[in-house]
Order: structure tokens, then sequence, then C-alpha cells
């Protein structure tokens, strides 16, 4: 029992001593840490080492960025980084920063910004005996009457000492004399010497008296300043002056004007003449008291010779002694109280500012400032504030610091730069403010690929153009800047694999120029389309691409192209026309092609020569030639036409064809070879009719074996679509050269059946000859020997 108890009473105790620790650390967090160092030492003289107080290791130092912040515009202390040392940045007069106030403190911040910290601290600065005591007067000079009884006192002007504590005015002492004794009485304002009369004095005997007043501080070794009391022994004067008040209180605004009459001050003597005139002067008053102040020595009047400023002083402490023509004085005290208006503007430190920024981060510290005001109450409380609508806020610290942070991530690409103002108001009357504009810049991040200005382009380039011609221009921009905007343009792969887009196309890839590299031939290739790339230079490279379709136009670069009669250097074909024919009998048909497109293909027919002008007539759009009247006995039997093919192009190209025609009795006639003909085929070598047997064989091999093979495509075709069977090809084929029933380039229905026969098991085909009497002898593989590419341009049913 007696051990539980105990327990028990251990663990209280602990739990009141670890409140206390608590409780102790927490009073030592919110103090600021002190030091001092004595006044007047040289620059960078050692004042502490923080890293103690700090927490925090030499090699933090630098990457926290730590530093000193002290009040007002000076630097005067320095934080080496290095070590941690707290150093002078300057010499310290104590009298000029704190005057009389003791003690001496000089606040500081220590910032650490990363993250953001502050630690308060206080740099006390010591005194040091380096200044003496100093009478204003060097030269006392009192009056006193003879008749004035011993135990008399005489107030002296005390002596000035900038020191305070120890070091400051302690004591007086006069040289030794008969006649008087160094009274010392204490006041608020420090030791005041009186001259005490030890026994009468006899002006008959000795008129006037010389001591010297020595003033002495109380350092080691003490200072000391000396005055010369003058004693004039005067004649008898039982009546000093006396004020009317022994005390004046009074309050001055700051903002008044210099000339501005303070207060009155009014002192009688019961004498007359001379003793009974009365005259002020100030006692015991300091160089600043002086300069600040001036009393008229007839009214008692008391003017301001100086502006006040609250800021600076806060009250005065004037003596006013009046003295009659006898040299008697009284004497009486003006407390002057500055009164506080708001005559100072609020002043910003700026202690950290970062002026660029990266876009898309979130709640970045911008800058740091302190705030303060000089004035007092109201008129010293300040706010802080910028203006609205921009991604910005102040976050309030300690010590009226406050941090500039942004509130969302920044898009450079939406406003780059922002102007933002800081303004700090006080809250006096009237109110007073100051305002800091910064600017800060948005760095950019690559965060927009590059867009084009089309999602497709279409070109459109003639025919047999130069190579290396500039067909057209992509473009794309990116709202990036410097180098995550600049865009590289490049082609893609074609999805088509076929495609040799390497040897068609080039681009710039500085300024998308798309070039052709070579000829392009709209009979072999009329349209291609490809993807272009634009890449921007950032990291990591973002890209976009564009479709670009390129068309080629047609150029007449296609003469027509006769495909009956055959003209290949065979012998010619000779047209059997009955001398019976009426007019308008078809003779024959002049069959021709063209392979551009358009109305480069529109073909034309003429009449460009004949052996019987009048006798035979060419339809222009159909190629028919025709009788042009009834024929006679009188008409030659042979006879030599040439027809003129011309397309519409502009230049037109034209080819020219030539017909023999054979007029005949009927078509039983057997048929006649013409004479030239006959003779040539006489003359004949025997090795050139084997050379063209010959070659008429393979050429009709090799048209039978593309005819098996393109047969057996098409059945295959058919089959796939309609389940077997023989059907007519439906090809991609020009409507002016598909058209077979008269209305296109054939005046007739010239059909041709190409089939597989069903069942025979072998790959045959069957050709029907033309109707009419103009293609006898013709057949379909002597067309396709003709021009292979009529099988192109015409449908076979």
């Amino acid at each position: 029992m007696e051990a539980g108890e105990g327990k028990e009473r251990f663990l209280k105790q602990r739990q009141v001593l670890i409140f206390f620790v608590l409780l102790g650390i927490a009073q030592a967090a919110s103090e600021p840490r002190r030091y001092s160092v004595a006044e007047e030492m040289e620059s960078g003289s050692f004042v502490a080492n923080l890293l103690k107080d700090l927490g925090l290791e030499v090699n933090e130092l630098a990457a926290r960025g730590a530093r000193v912040i002290s009040k007002g515009k000076k630097t005067r202390l320095h934080f080496d980084r290095q070590t941690g040392d707290l150093l002078l940045n300057e010499k310290l007069d104590r009298e000029e920063l704190c005057g009389l106030a003791e003690p001496c403190v000089l606040p500081f911040q220590v910032l650490l910004e990363n993250p953001l910290q502050f630690f308060q601290a206080e740099l006390r600065i010591r005194d040091i005996n380096d200044h003496s005591p100093v009478f204003l007067d060097k030269e006392i000079i009192l009056k006193i009457s003879e008749s004035l009884t011993p135990g008399a006192t005489f107030l002296i002007e005390r002596a000035q000492d900038l020191d305070v504590g120890s070091n400051s005015l302690q004591s007086y002492t006069v040289s030794p004399n008969s006649y008087f004794h160094l009274k010392l009485q204490d006041s608020p304002d420090g030791v005041l010497p009186q001259l005490v009369l030890d026994k009468a004095l006899d002006r008959e005997q000795q008129a006037e008296i010389r001591l010297t007043l020595t003033a002495l501080d109380g350092g080691t070794p003490p200072r000391t300043g000396t005055a010369l009391v003058h004693i004039e022994v005067l004649d008898i004067n039982d009546n000093a002056p006396e004020f009317a008040k022994r005390f004046y209180e009074v309050q001055v605004p700051e903002n008044s004007p210099i000339g501005f009459l303070v207060a009155i001050v009014s002192a009688s003597d019961l004498d007359i003449g001379t003793y009974g005139e009365v005259s002020y002067v100030f006692s015991q008053a300091s160089e600043e008291i002086r300069k600040t102040f001036q009393i008229n020595a007839k009214s008692g009047e008391l003017f301001l010779t100086k502006k006040l400023d609250f800021e600076s002083t806060q009250t005065y402490t004037l003596n006013i002694q009046a003295t009659d023509g006898g040299g008697l004085s009284g004497s009486c005290v003006v407390f002057v109280q500055v009164m506080d208006l708001n005559d100072n503007p609020p002043e910003l430190t700026m202690s950290t500012f970062i002026d660029h920024i990266p876009e898309n981060l979130q709640e970045t510290i911008i800058a740091v400032f302190r705030v303060s005001d000089p004035d007092s109450g109201d008129n010293g409380r300040t706010v802080c504030s910028i203006q609205d609508g921009l991604p910005f806020f102040l976050k309030p610290s300690v010590e009226n610091f406050y941090t500039l942070v942004t509130n969302t991530a920044l898009d450079r690409e939406t406003r780059a730069e922002y102007n933002i103002t800081i303004t700090v108001t006080d809250l006096g009357t009237p109110r007073l403010k100051t305002q800091h504009n910064i600017t800060v810049t948005v760095s950019d991040v690559n965060d927009n690929a590059p867009a084009f200005s089309q999602a497709a382009y279409t070109l459109r380039v003639r025919e047999n153009n130069s190579p290396a011609l500039h067909i057209g221009s992509v473009s794309a921009t990116d709202r990036d800047s410097g180098a995550n905007a600049q865009v590289t343009y490049s082609l893609l792969p074609p999805q088509d694999p076929q495609l040799p887009l390497a040897s068609l196309v080039s681009i710039n890839a500085d300024n998308g120029q798309l070039f052709a590299l070579r000829s392009l031939d709209f009979e072999a290739l009329r349209a291609f389309e490809f993807r272009v790339g634009a890449a921007d230079r950032g990291s990591p490279a973002l890209s976009s691409q564009a479709l670009v379709r390129v068309l080629v136009v047609d150029d007449n670069d296609n003469s027509p192209f006769v495909l009956y009669p055959l003209q290949n250097g065979s012998a010619p074909c000779t047209e059997l026309v009955p001398r019976a024919a009426e007019a308008g009998y078809l003779v024959t048909k002049v069959v021709a092609v063209d392979g551009d497109s358009g109305q480069n293909a529109w073909l034309s027919y003429q009449l460009l020569k004949a052996t019987e002008p009048g006798l035979f007539g060419v339809w222009a759009h159909s190629g028919e030639v025709r009788t042009a009247r009834l024929l006679s006995e009188r008409d030659a039997v042979k006879h030599r036409l040439v027809v003129l093919v011309k397309d519409n192009g502009e230049p037109p190209l034209s080819a020219s064809v030539t017909l023999h025609v054979l007029l005949v009795d009927g078509f039983s006639q057997p048929y006649l070879p013409l004479p030239d003909a006959a003779a040539a085929e006489a003359r004949a070598d025997p090795l050139t009719v084997y050379l063209v047997v010959a070659l008429a064989s393979v050429s009709s091999l090799f048209l039978f074996s593309v005819l098996v093979f393109v047969a057996v495509r098409l059945c295959r075709r058919s089959r796939a679509a309609s389940g077997g069977g023989c059907s007519v090809p439906e090809g991609p084929f020009p409507g002016h050269l598909v058209d077979v029933s008269g209305a296109g380039t054939l005046s007739h229905s010239y059909q041709y059946e190409v089939c597989l026969t069903e069942g025979s098991g072998t790959n045959e085909f069957k050709f029907l000859k033309p109707i009419l009497p103009s293609f006898l002898g013709l057949g379909e593989e002597r067309i396709s020997e003709a021009n292979p590419s009529f099988r192109d341009n015409f449908e076979f049913s």
C-alpha cells in the first residue's frame, strides 16, 4: 500500500516538473534574445555567436538564407554565414543612438527565409566613459547683495555629461574659499550644485570673488569639467523677483510654426527703480533648448525658434530666471509637452524580393517586407493592402512583417507580368499612406503544344512542274516564349507505305514551306496526302499534326492517240465503199483517245486532206467518215484521206491519221490490193517477212497473256460480288471514254464481250467483233496492240 502511494506521488511530482519545464521553454521562445556590446568598438568586432540560439549548424545557415535585419536604413550589424558570428558593421556611439536613455537597446531580427522563420533579438550598447562633463558657460556670473545673511543659497548652472549610469555626472567641487561652500541637491535631472553663503559679504572689503567649480563623473578614471564662477558683490537690494507661479505646464502641437507663442511667464519685484526692473533669461538651458525656444527679456514671452518634432523629442523642461536691476533673481520651471500629429507617412522596408517566378507553381513567396510608422497611437498603427483582382495576397507575420504570396498557379500565356502596388496606410487623422510598386515577371514553362492555323491544308500544283518548286506552306504557332515557342516542322511517315513521300515533297524545318522534289504527272498521280508535324524546342518537347492534301492539276501534255485505224507501220488498212452507196454512207470511224482530263481531253475531228475534195466528210465530234454525195463512175477507185484529231487544250495538241478508201462495185468483188502495196510486197525481202511474222507472233502472245490475266481478275471479282458466272466489270474509267452508246466518241454501239466460258475448264476468251463493216477484220487484239491503254479507257460488255 505504501509503495503504491509513493509511486503515485512520484508521478504527480514528475508531471508538475514537466509542466514548469515546458512553461519556461515557452517563455524563453517568446522573449527576445539579448546580447550586449560596448560602444565605440571597431567595425568587425565580435558580438556573439548565434548558432546555439538559432539551433542550427554552420552548414545550414546559407541554405536557410539566414541574415540580420535592423530597424532603419542603416545596417549596423553583420551576420557571418560562414561562422554564425554576429559582428559590428560600424562603430556604435551610444550617445548618438539613444541620447540619455538607458538602457540603450538596438532591436534586430534574425530572418531565416527557407522556410520562413523570425528570431527577435536585442543588442544592448554599454556605455563607456568617453565624455567629460561640460559647462555650457565657461564663466558663471553671480551678483550677490552684501545684505544677504549667511545661509543664503545660489543655484549654479549645472554641467552636461552625455554618458549615463555610473559614467554620468556624479558630483561637484568648488575651490577653497572663506565665503562659500558647495551644496549638492538631488533632482530628477541629476545633481544640482548650489553655493551656500558662509559669512556675510562686505563689498567695501572685497567687491568680487572668483571660484573654480569642478564637475566630476563616475568613470574610472573619472573625467572632469570646470567653469569659473565670478561673484559680484552688489549693493543692498533686499527684494528679489518672484514669479506668479513656480511651475508652468503647456502643450504645443508639433506642427506649430516658428514664432509660435508657447507661454508667458511673469515675475514681480517690490523694489523700485533699477532694483525693480525685471529681466528674463534661460537658466541651466541645454543647447537644444536654446536653439528651440527664445524668451523676451522684458515681457517674459516664450516663442518657438525651431519646429518641434514629436518623434525626436516629446518634452522640454525650461528653467527661467527673473533678475531685477539690483541683481536679485527668482526662477520658475516651464514644462512643454509636444503633442503628436500624424505628420509621418508609414515606411516600408523590403527584405526579400523575387521578381521572376516560374508559372504553374502554387503558393510561392514573392516578397518579405516590414512596415513601420514613427508616429504614436493611432497615428502609428498601419494597415497594409494590395490592389484587387491579382492572384496574390498579403500574409502578416511577426513585428509588422508581411509576406507577399501567390494564391494560385500563374499562367504566363494569360498574363506575363504583374505590377503590384503595396499600399501602407496609418490610422491617423488625416490618414497618410505610402505606396511601393514592384513588378513580377512570370517565367515561361513549356506547357503549350504548337497549334496549326488549319487542321487540314489543300494545295494545288500543276503537273510538269519544275523540281524544288514551292507549292505552299503550313504554319503553326506556340503560345509559349523563347525556346519553348520555336517551332520545327517535319514530314511524318505516310500512312500508305506505297506512297514515296520522301521523293515527292520536302518541308523547310524553320518556316514550314513545302517543295515538290520532282516533276509530277497528273496521269500517274492525281492526288496524295500526308501529315506534317510541328514540335517546339522545350523540354520535354511538345508537338501537333496537320493533314496536307496535294491536288495535281492537269496540263495539256498528251496529244490525242488514234486507236483506229492503226498507224503502226504495217500495211495500211483499206476501207471498201460500194459505188452504190447513198450520200451520208458511213465509211469508217476514226477512234482516238487523250490521256488528259477535262477540256484537255475533248476531241474534235476534221478532214485535213482528200484525194477528191467534197466526196467525203468527217463529223467533228464523232470522227465518223461519211460520203458527202452520191458516187459516180467518174470518181477514182482509190482515195487517200488525212484526218486531223485535235484536243481542246491550251495550246491545243493534235494527231493525224491516213485512211485509204477503195471504191468497189459490190462486196462480192474480190479484194484488190492497192498497186503500191502489191509492189511493195513483191519487193519485200523474205528475211523482212520473217521478222515481221516473228514480231507479230510475240506481240500477239504477250497481248493474249495480259488479256487472260485481266479476265481472270475481273471474273474473280465478279464471283466475289455475285457468286460466280461472268459479269460486266465496272472499272474507274472516264465518262467521256466509257460511252459506247453513240453519244460519245463512237456514234454507234460497239460492244465487246470478254468472258470466261463456264465449265470449259480452260481460260478461253470470247471476243465479239464489231457489227459494222468499218471494223471488219480489226478485232479486239489489234486495237489493244495499237494502244494498250485502250483497255483502261473502254468498258467491254
